[in-house]
């Protein structure tokens, strides 16, 4: 972890709770079915930064008939996205210790309310290091082939996982037992130090020999085999933690430059299909965009390599790799959808993210704070663009923010474990449980519209999930301190929430007597859109697909304003949405649609009267290449866009 990163900017932000004392008592049973009498209805958890209420299951919200006049997040179960591995943490060498340090029945608890799908948050996602880290509970750092200073082990006669079988695998197969759907993902800090320039686990560059390449990689494959044949399959590996952070604070860390993390991955996936072994490779493990201490870190006159990820799957090596994955301490999640479209065959992993908190800091501080700031960036951000897991740093901790060896000393877990054996459970615990416990391994995301940001914006923000067995989950962070209310559409069946300030909710329904939606969007990839009779130039935020952003008439609402859009070529469309967004009041008190063939001769298809936030026109069987929208009615209010969706009957 680039401990740099824990700085000012996000250490009032992304804080960890020290001392939330409600433990799995908060987390509710499995969800049951929903529905009642043949009215669809949606089970609700909800999460609350004054720590009020902790996962806590409310009564079902029923959907009824017909549209709403609030904010509305319509889900399109039709259009789907990546699927999803998990959701999790690390067991590092200091999580380890410190479960194994409670007796054995609360140590049990602990498990359970992490790893129980029914009793716990059914944590699915592991990011296990291989060897040593920061989070070290011993005094001596270690890999799995330490040699005396100056000598090597290119045979690797003397590899061993010995000291992982008296603590971490038997805490990883109980882990197992618990979620037989549990991924392992496995990441070194550092190769040995004999592999190494200084002959250091601290610091240091992988000597740039390929037979250091070739022996590097086999000691991946032996670490791949021996956890294997210990019972705990790795399905993910990296070939090193945050290879630009060069100058670790007293911990295991490797300069790796992109070059030399080709030609390791180049030795690696041979090797592993060689050996019948299963485990994928990922490429980089670090942040959303290279930190500016790693830039300024860069030896003189090599290159910073910004674009670390995209150089390594630019080149060979990339057949080898499944993905790449991504860390929350530089930049924003939108560089994931970046990486998406420049490679749309390669997937996306978030691998790590902790915090940080002030000396002064509140508990209720450090708690509000993590749970919003993770909530809008971590749990909505990372999975809106394209992760398929999510993973924090530490699983468990204790009331010190250790045990560690170097690196951040106020790091928290997703549990604390107290001096007198008590566990406790922290913001990142619940902001994981969101997913975990009801967003299954193998779901698939679905559309949903969402108005928030991850640079806050104080509006409503979610993200949905289809899951294996048909069942629908919905995750919804209002990023406003202000109570909010919203709908949620599916088809033609709605319901209507209010959230708390800053609160996390769940909301899940079975496939068995759903809401469905009948009509498939249609994407208006490369449309064309402009706005009258004044053009700021802003009206392509209404034809974006991305409800956050918006196009405004920037004034009192007046008959004549209109958007229109040139959809490239004749388009057939059975459905028209006009979303005003979460900008309440901003919707056209009157409105017109209208076709062209030729953008200058336009036939009226429909007008009325708008009544709140989301308007939808039927118009069945239509055929056009223009659309415009003009305002008929008056108000005080401007009047916005944030999308213009057209669906296709099936």
């Amino acid at each position: 972890m680039n401990r740099r990163a824990l700085g000012a900017a996000i250490a009032t932000t992304v804080a960890l709770s020290l001392a939330c004392t409600t433990g799995v008592r908060t987390v509710a049973a499995a969800p049951g079915p929903a529905g009642h009498h043949g009215t669809p209805r949606a089970d609700v958890w909800v999460t609350t930064p004054d720590r009020t209420e902790l996962l806590h299951r409310r009564e079902p919200v029923a959907f009824h008939d017909g549209a709403s006049t609030l904010t509305t997040i319509t889900i399109d179960p039709n259009r789907t996205f990546q699927s999803m591995d998990g959701f999790g943490a690390a067991l590092t060498d200091s999580s380890a210790a410190v479960l194994a340090g409670l007796p054995a029945r609360a140590r049990n608890d602990a498990m359970r309310q992490l790893f129980d799908p029914g009793q716990g948050i059914g944590v699915s996602f592991l990011r296990q290091p291989v060897g040593s880290s920061d989070f070290t509970a011993e005094q001596q750092h270690y890999t799995y082939d330490d040699m005396p200073a100056g000598q090597s082990d290119f045979e690797l006669r003397h590899f061993s996982i010995a000291h992982d079988e008296q603590v971490i695998l038997p805490l990883l197969r109980q882990a197992r037992r618990l979620n037989p759907d549990l991924t392992v993902m496995a990441t070194p800090w550092s190769p040995p130090a004999w592999m190494k320039t200084g002959d250091s686990l601290v610091g240091g560059r992988l000597r740039d020999d390929p037979a250091v390449h070739r022996a590097y990689a086999r000691y991946l494959v032996k670490f791949v085999q021996a956890y294997a044949a210990a019972g705990v399959p790795v399905d993910y590996l990296t070939v090193q933690n945050e290879p630009q952070n060069r100058k670790p604070a007293g911990y295991p860390g490797t300069d790796l430059p992109a070059q030399q993390e080709a030609a390791v991955i180049a030795e690696l996936g041979p090797l592993l299909k060689k050996a019948g072994l299963r485990t994928r490779i990922l490429a980089y493990d670090h942040n959303w965009s290279t930190h500016p201490g790693d830039v300024g870190s860069t030896p003189p006159g090599e290159d910073p390599q910004t674009d670390y990820p995209y150089e390594v799957l630019s080149g060979p090596a990339a057949k080898w790799v499944a993905g790449t994955a991504y860390h929350c301490y530089a930049g924003d999640p939108s560089a994931q959808s970046a990486m998406h479209d420049a490679h749309p065959d390669k997937g996306i992993w978030f691998t790590e993210c902790s915090g940080s908190h002030g000396a002064t800091d509140t508990p209720g501080q450090i708690f509000r704070g993590t749970l919003t700031w993770h909530a809008r960036t971590i749990t909505v951000g990372t999975t809106r663009n394209w992760a398929k897991s999510v993973a924090n740093w530490n699983i468990a901790l204790d009331a010190t923010g250790g045990p560690h060896n170097g690196g951040c000393d106020t790091c928290t877990g997703l549990l604390t474990v107290g001096a007198d054996g008590a566990v406790s459970t922290d913001a990142e615990y619940f902001t994981i449980g969101h997913l975990s416990k009801f967003v299954k391994p193998g779901a698939v995301r679905i559309a949903s519209t969402s108005f928030g940001t991850t640079g806050w914006n104080g509006r409503i923000t979610d993200v949905a999930f289809r899951n294996p067995d048909g069942s629908t989950a919905l995750v919804v962070h209002n990023e406003n301190d202000a109570p909010r209310s919203f709908a949620v559409a599916v088809g033609d069946r709605t319901f209507e929430y209010t959230l708390p300030g800053g609160a996390l909710a769940t909301f899940t329904w079975p496939k068995a007597g759903a809401p469905t939606a009948s009509e498939r969007e249609i994407p208006l990839t490369g449309a064309k859109a402009a706005a009258g009779p004044v053009e700021d130039g802003t009206a392509a935020l209404a034809v974006d697909a991305d409800a956050s952003t918006r196009w405004s008439g920037g004034a009192a609402q007046q008959p004549g304003q209109y958007v229109q859009v040139d959809l490239g070529r004749a388009t057939r469309f059975d459905e028209v949405a006009l979303d005003s967004g979460d900008d309440l009041g901003d919707y056209a008190r009157g409105w017109q649609l209208s076709v062209s063939d030729d953008g200058t001769t336009w036939r009226e298809l429909r007008s009325g009267t708008g009544t709140g936030q989301l308007t939808t026109v039927a118009v069945p069987g239509t055929r056009a290449r223009h659309l415009r929208v003009t305002n008929t009615g008056t108000a005080d209010a401007w009047w916005s866009l944030a999308d213009i969706r057209l669906y296709r009957s099936r």
